[in-house]
């Protein structure tokens, strides 16, 4: 019967940990995917002179690029692509920008992540320069232009010819200053 009571009483308390242990594990995903991306090299910023001069354009096949944004969270901000579609030849140098505008009254840091589908495709986009290579700071009401450089490698299987890049912003945890934050 002690047992049992004891039992009962230690419920609260385990529970109580996990929410505190699955919080704990959100607020640290995106600077663990930040250390991944660095151990893995997933994700780098790469010279575009560089990668320029050792590819060549295959003009004999074009790829759709279709770009996509989305939001987490309910952060307040508006981001879309400024082409949603292009054509694009392997071995081309792109460059293409999406807007993003914050809506709020306060400061807010957000981070984007990067997606590929087909999933495969990520190994042959090599991005040169992204706004998904650090945080991003809005002001209250702030709209910025943030561009996006890549090259879709040659060696692309040929049975694909449709790549969507996606971006999701989440907000970033604990970034602004004390005054900044939300209240609840």
């Amino acid at each position: 019967m002690v047992t049992r009571r004891l039992r009962a009483r230690a419920l609260p308390v385990r529970l109580a940990m996990l929410a505190v242990a699955m919080f704990g594990f959100g607020f640290a995903l995106v600077p663990l995917y930040s250390v991944l991306c660095r151990l893995t090299g997933l994700n780098q910023l790469q010279a575009a002179d560089s990668v320029a001069n050792g590819t060549r354009l295959d003009l004999n096949r074009t790829v759709l690029m279709q770009f996509d944004s989305n939001l987490r969270d309910g952060l307040p901000w508006v981001f879309r692509p400024m082409e949603s579609v292009m054509q694009v030849h392997p071995g081309q140098l792109v460059l293409m920008s999406y807007e993003i505008s914050n809506n709020s009254g306060r400061r807010i840091i957000g981070q984007a992540i990067p997606s590929f589908a087909p999933a495969e495709a990520a190994a042959y986009v090599r991005k040169l320069e992204c706004f998904c290579f650090s945080t991003n700071t809005l002001a209250p009401n702030e709209v910025k232009e943030l561009p996006v450089m890549f090259i879709i490698d040659r060696a692309l299987p040929s049975d694909v010819s449709i790549v969507t890049l996606s971006y999701t912003f989440f907000e970033v945890p604990g970034a602004g200053t004390p005054s900044n934050r939300r209240r609840s």
